[in-house]
């Protein structure tokens, strides 16, 4: 029999009163490998005021002892980081090697965590005004939701969760009904390390969940990954409901090879940006913007690299798996068709490809188009998935307008050996995060993630000094300790003095 993906709270398994539950499956074989439960709105009330209840003594612990929480998690996490990156290949798809990427990815978040001591430091005033001192605390400011997206089931959260609960802050996670359980195994890694009842909690289910998880006024704020349009409800949504949001949104990514650029460097970062997780990532590359003469050059070499790739099981030592659901592989399959009859060039058909394995699994081979226009949906669309358009201008400013003109500004790259272009783009260009010869510029967990744009809705983007920003509110106290004789009424307007 299938097995079920419960709920989690109180740091343990909940099953809830939902009687609904959706379909687990392993996309390399299109088996059915469990399910999942989907919380009703009693079911993700419960889940929240557990993380409520939790909160006043998860504030009120020290620093020192959250620290020494995080460290274990820390530790317990990179030695075990295998058997995460296992469940993620068994429930999303992507190789073990990208999944193993990913966990590491998360991990330096939940490090950067670990010294958030000197970064929840106030300020000390003493004497602004006679025998007045002024001080500022950063304080938590309470449950917090993150709602995360089946591409990347444990790093996503990673960005938000570290920091919130490092900060003082209890959490409930929303991840992706597709993929649930390496959310529940965190869940489990978290109590192995001591993190106190209800401070990390995880709820499954679809709009109905996170609908509830938006609007609960205990709630208190909500960091969201996701497609725009997604993106702009929960956005609105929550802020109506008076939460504080950062809604990370979907990309349009383009990078622009020079005609001066190493063509072998630039191929080789297009075929791995491009395809790289079956291309379902919010920073793979979907464009790239050939500059004069080297298109032909280009796509030759992109297309040599791109057919020798093995398409299948990522258990098995495949360069690139499935993609998640055969309706994704489905919708993916249907822009290449519509460049394909909008006149783009198929250099590499991915709709032919054969697995290593059986039929069955959800599959779609790495797909170069050449000669793609502006007004193709191939081109305006976001795929999200192993399809590189090849777009040929004339000209770095023609490339650049491209790029400032997308509605999207998630991250984007330059291909170049003059030193002088690659300054003058990052300056330029109208997107949030910027390679230089480095095809997916995703910064290190203590710079921010986030892009401009349709890419972002709200102004805090994720980790670094900004997520503890987010995660924190700034109290300013003014004191005055009086001398025994008594200071008298005054009811003039308080004057510094």
């Amino acid at each position: 029999m299938p097995t079920t993906v419960t709920h989690w709270v109180n740091n343990k398994p909940y099953p809830g009163a939902g009687e609904t539950t959706a379909p687990v499956t392993n996309p390399a074989t299109g088996a059915v490998t469990g399910e999942v439960a989907l919380a009703a709105v009693e079911d993700t009330r419960a889940v929240i005021a557990a993380a409520a209840a939790a909160f006043p003594a998860w504030r009120d612990t020290s620093l020192a002892k959250r620290v020494e929480v995080l460290f274990r998690f820390r530790e317990l996490l990179n030695s075990r980081r295998h058997e995460l990156a296992e469940i993620i290949t068994a429930e999303h798809g992507k190789v073990l090697s990208d999944a193993l990427g990913e966990v590491s990815r998360g991990q330096e978040v939940v490090e950067f965590a670990c010294g958030i001591p000197h970064l929840l430091r106030g300020g000390y005033t003493e004497n602004a005004s006679t025998k007045v001192d002024v001080f500022s605390i950063q304080q938590p400011l309470g449950p917090v939701g993150i709602i995360s997206p089946f591409n990347f089931p444990a790093m996503v959260p990673m960005w938000f969760f570290p920091v919130a609960i490092a900060a003082g802050n209890t959490v409930v996670v929303k991840p992706s009904e597709k993929d649930p359980s390496a959310s529940m195994w965190i869940a489990e890694l978290w109590k192995e390390a001591g993190l106190p009842d209800g401070v990390f909690n995880v709820v499954h289910g679809d709009k109905t969940a996170v609908d509830e998880v938006l609007t609960n006024p205990a709630i208190k704020a909500i960091s969201f990954v996701g497609s725009t349009p997604v993106a702009r409800y929960v956005y609105a949504t929550a802020t109506a409901a008076g939460k504080r949001v950062q809604a990370l949104g979907g990309a349009k990514n383009h990078a622009i090879v020079l005609p001066d650029a190493d063509l072998d460097l630039a191929a080789d970062a297009m075929v791995n940006a491009g395809f790289g997780s079956a291309g379902e990532r919010c920073m793979a590359i979907s464009a790239c913007v050939a500059v004069g003469d080297i298109a032909d050059e280009l796509v030759t070499k992109i297309a040599d690299r791109t057919r020798p790739l093995i398409t299948g099981d990522g258990t098995r030592g495949a360069d690139m798996g499935p993609l998640v659901t055969s309706a994704h592989r489905d919708r993916v399959r249907s822009y290449v068709d519509a460049g394909a009859a909008a006149g783009a060039t198929i250099v590499v058909d991915g709709r032919t490809v054969t697995p290593d394995v059986g039929a069955d699994g959800f599959w779609l081979g790495p797909t170069l188009i050449d000669n793609v226009t502006t007004d193709m949906s191939i081109y305006t669309d976001e795929i999200f998935g192993p399809v590189l358009s090849v777009v040929r201008v004339d000209t770095y400013d023609q490339a650049l307008e491209l790029i400032n003109a997308n509605p999207y500004g998630n991250g984007t790259a330059i291909f170049t050996n003059d030193g002088g272009a690659a300054r003058r783009f990052q300056n330029e260009v109208e997107v949030g995060m910027v390679g230089i010869n480095v095809p997916i510029p995703v910064p290190m967990a203590y710079y921010s993630f986030g892009g401009w744009k349709a890419s972002l809705f709200g102004d805090s983007h994720a980790h670094g000094t900004q997520g503890v920003q987010f995660f924190t509110r700034t109290k300013a106290v003014t004191s005055r300790w009086l001398d025994p004789s008594h200071g008298g009424i005054n009811l003039g307007f308080p004057q510094n003095t």
